[in-house]
């Protein structure tokens, strides 16, 4: 019995896909570089908390905006949700308690080989903020949850965003009570009346809060260094501060971004089990849950984002709502792909995204390859750190349409992206079919969960 529900186990095809998973898949995968290249293509001091620093001209602060509010952290919320769909469309048949241990042990061998396709983006592709092996360690402890009800999903999702918005209310009222106590303490300074104890320890804590906005502090110094090395021409010099930056910056919060994704990945199971991602509820339904996503998540973050544009610290409410906000709006974008794919409009603009979500994978090591290797290496045009907002954005814009007009061709001729089939024909263990022979197209594309 084993080794027949293991022969069974094949790539979705064909009328199996759900094609509006594909159109999330690639619009994520795309919309994800707007995130990546200001980090790729500018100082790493303007994605740390000032974002004046490299143009702040109408049209930088429209883009900025526009990209803080609507897409930040989003994109990878999309991609979370689809990792916890894609688990239940794999282990399909793996839902009863005595189901085929072949599933599980397909399900692990992919989330291991995934892992080290993120490896292979930190270390070769040079990318930083690489998101592969996040939610590859993420999802190795996903498999065991699947038998949950959604309500219990749901909830234990929402741990991570709980316990995030939990730990910022001290922080907050620390630094409220700070920002409230300054005006006073200044008014004495001003009148030349001496200050307790408490208060010169404030005044204290308020001009290191002030100049560590003026000037980034430690970090800030530490960023300029390397990335003035970084760029000075050497690509080992060049490879070394990509590098360098992950074991700096990202290391240390990996745990955190585990538990982020996995929390995400519990909820798009729960989304899955109740039809809501995969387009199995009404109208009505997607219209009421996109109001109720979009309203306090689109709001919290458009204050967040105002919040951050502060020149002096201040109490910031994003500390609190920034997770739940960033859940919400990640399930508003999917409410509002489910309801665009319902009109013939809506289908006839997004058609051609699902080519990008079944090449997702290949797309995202493309996206680091063009902006790492090419357009800023120390080596090429000589775009990094020239580029404002807009002009970053206008990039990234330029890539994702030669993206999507690269993936509509490439599958005109072949079933998959490159790196897609390499991941699948590791994790099923044999080769899987690469180019397309005499099959339609819906029959040659396979699923990327």
């Amino acid at each position: 019995m084993a080794l027949e529900a293991e022969a069974q186990l094949a790539p979705v095809r064909g009328v199996a896909r759900i094609d509006v998973l594909d159109i999330l898949r690639g619009l994520a995968i795309l919309g994800i570089f707007f995130m990546n290249i200001p980090f790729e293509g500018q100082t790493a001091l303007a994605g740390f908390g000032k974002p004046q620093l490299i143009g702040w001209a109408p049209l930088d602060q429209w883009s900025w905006s526009f990209v803080q509010v609507a897409l930040e952290g989003t994109q990878r919320g999309i991609l979370e949700i689809l990792f916890g769909c894609g688990l239940m469309v794999l282990a399909a048949r793996a839902m009863r308690p005595d189901g085929p241990v072949a599933v599980a042990d397909l399900y692990w061998r992919r989330n291991l080989w995934l892992l080290g396709f993120g490896l292979l983006d930190i270390f070769v592709f040079l990318w930083t903020g690489d998101i592969l092996h996040i939610y590859a360690l993420a999802a190795l402890f996903l498999f065991p949850f699947r038998l949950l009800g959604p309500r219990v999903l749901l909830a234990l999702g929402s741990l991570f965003a709980l316990g995030m918005a939990v730990t910022a209310v001290p922080i907050y009222v620390e630094r409220a009570a700070l920002v409230a106590a300054v005006p006073a303490i200044e008014k004495k300074v001003a009148a030349h009346q001496p200050l307790t104890a408490a208060e010169q320890a404030k005044q204290k804590d308020w001009q290191k809060l002030l100049e560590r906005r003026a000037t980034g502090g430690g970090q800030a110094k530490k960023i300029r260094e390397m990335e003035k090395t970084g760029h000075g021409g050497s690509f080992l010099a060049y490879a070394a501060m990509n590098i360098g930056f992950y074991f700096e910056f990202m290391l240390p919060q990996l745990a955190l971004s585990i538990g982020e994704a996995f929390c995400m990945m519990l909820i798009g199971i729960a989304l899955w089990k109740w039809r809501v991602v995969q387009g199995g509820r009404s109208t009505r339904f997607y219209a009421v849950l996109l109001v109720c996503c979009y309203g306090p998540g689109l709001i919290a973050r458009a204050v967040g984002a105002h919040e951050a544009l502060s020149p002096v610290p201040i109490v910031h409410s994003y500390w609190i709502t920034q997770e739940p906000a960033r859940i919400l709006v990640s399930i508003g974008h999917v409410a509002l792909i489910n309801l665009a794919v319902r009109s013939g409009v809506g289908q006839a603009i997004l058609a051609p995204f699902k080519a990008a979500g079944r090449t997702a994978f290949s797309l995202y090591f493309l996206q680091q390859f063009i902006a790492i290797y090419i357009l800023f290496a120390p080596w090429g045009p000589g775009l990094w750190g020239k580029l404002s907002w807009s002009g970053l954005y206008g990039v990234a814009l330029a890539v994702l349409v030669f993206e999507v007009v690269l993936a509509n061709l490439w599958l005109r001729s072949f079933a998959m992206g490159p790196m897609e089939w390499a991941w699948r024909s590791l994790a099923y263990v044999r080769w899987q079919p690469f180019r397309r022979v005499g099959v339609s197209e819906p029959e040659a594309a396979l699923a990327t969960a």
